[in-house]
């Protein structure tokens, strides 16, 4: 099997404002910004235990929200390989650190993969009137927003109504925290490995499967051991699904909820949804 690879190109935009005087252009004025505070209870909610994958690893625990919703295929996978303990011992065999975590492999070099198919690409998907998503600003002609806690672009919603499907396309923001599934030269070679986005990469768009976001845990991500490949790499000790863990001690995801007064705040202070953090609880 060919090495697994992710393009690691970082896109840095840069603008620059120059105010000349004498123009008799009048300053612009300030944008008013709402002070965030600390959420309140209510600006939560609680994900379905059935859609987090929990990642204990040798530097803490990540709850990752999964969405099906946009990756059906590649979430059934990582549910599967879960189940079946496959991740369990695992390492992070590539860890950039302004771009990405990198695992699931069992040869640990980025050529291994599991024994099933691979998982067909599934770079973009099709949003419905009844797909869970919130609209926060429109880009050109395309929108952006959120499934769930996934950030996500769109084309217009008003296309529905001219599409034989009622529905439009679209595909993930690689944003931090963003979840994505590994592949090799293929665009329908994913299996196994799968990474966890440290930093925002536009240039992984249309080119990889997005299938979730951390909503816990992004700090111990970003303290993963890094290098190409990683020497005496960190592990996943245990990867499981929320809802298989003994009820007894299985605690309570929530992440804060797009319909939330707190959320709505986060967009009036945000240049992009990149920006718009969607903080986690974990109870």
């Amino acid at each position: 099997m060919k090495r697994i690879s992710l393009l690691a190109m970082l896109s840095v935009a840069a603008v620059t404002l120059v105010a000349q005087s004498g123009s008799g252009l009048a300053a612009p004025k300030p944008v008013f910004k709402p002070k965030l505070g600390p959420p309140a209870a209510t600006d939560f909610r609680t994900i379905d235990p059935e859609n987090v994958l929990v990642i204990d690893t040798t530097k803490g625990r990540v709850f990752v929200e999964m969405v099906p919703e946009v990756a059906p295929q590649s979430v059934a996978r990582i549910k599967e390989l879960a189940r079946e303990k496959f991740y369990d011992g695992l390492t992070f065999h590539r860890v950039v650190d302004a771009f990405m975590a990198q695992g699931g492999d069992p040869k640990g070099d980025g050529s291994g993969g599991s024994t099933k198919p691979n998982v067909p690409g599934e770079f973009v998907f099709r949003r419905g009137p009844d797909t869970p998503y919130l609209r926060v600003q429109a880009v050109g002609g395309l929108e952006d927003g959120f499934i769930k806690s996934l950030p996500v672009r769109t084309q217009n919603t008003g296309l529905m109504i001219m599409t034989a499907d009622g529905k439009v396309q679209g595909w993930g923001l690689w944003c931090p925290g963003v979840a994505g599934m590994a592949r090799a030269g293929d665009p329908n070679s994913g299996n196994s490995q799968f990474f966890l986005m440290r930093q925002f990469n536009e240039g992984l768009e249309h080119n990889y499967t997005p299938w979730g976001r951390v909503v816990a845990g992004l700090d111990v991500v970003r303290a993963l051991k890094t290098g190409e490949p990683v020497v005496d790499p960190d592990k996943m000790t245990s990867v499981r699904v929320l809802a298989d863990l003994p009820a007894a001690s299985r605690p309570k995801v929530q992440v804060l909820d797009t319909a939330s007064p707190a959320f709505q705040a986060q967009v009036a202070n945000a240049e992009s949804v990149c920006d718009i953090e969607l903080p986690g609880k974990v109870q």
